[in-house]
């Protein structure tokens, strides 16, 4: 296999992030083992922060 260019079209099915099966965002980390979204993996409670809370 020749290195350079011709090579890297072959790395497009590559991804760290899928889809998060308790929040549903693309945002869970295959190789951390964790949402970085809601925390899923690391916690059993959501990941939630004060300054994160949305004002309307």
């Amino acid at each position: 296999m020749t290195k350079g260019t011709p090579s890297m079209g072959k790395k497009s099915g590559k991804k760290n992030h899928i889809r998060c099966r308790r929040c549903g965002k693309p945002a869970y980390h295959i190789r951390k083992k964790k949402c970085a979204s809601c925390g899923y993996g690391a916690s059993p409670r959501a990941r939630k922060y004060a300054w994160n809370k949305k004002t309307h």
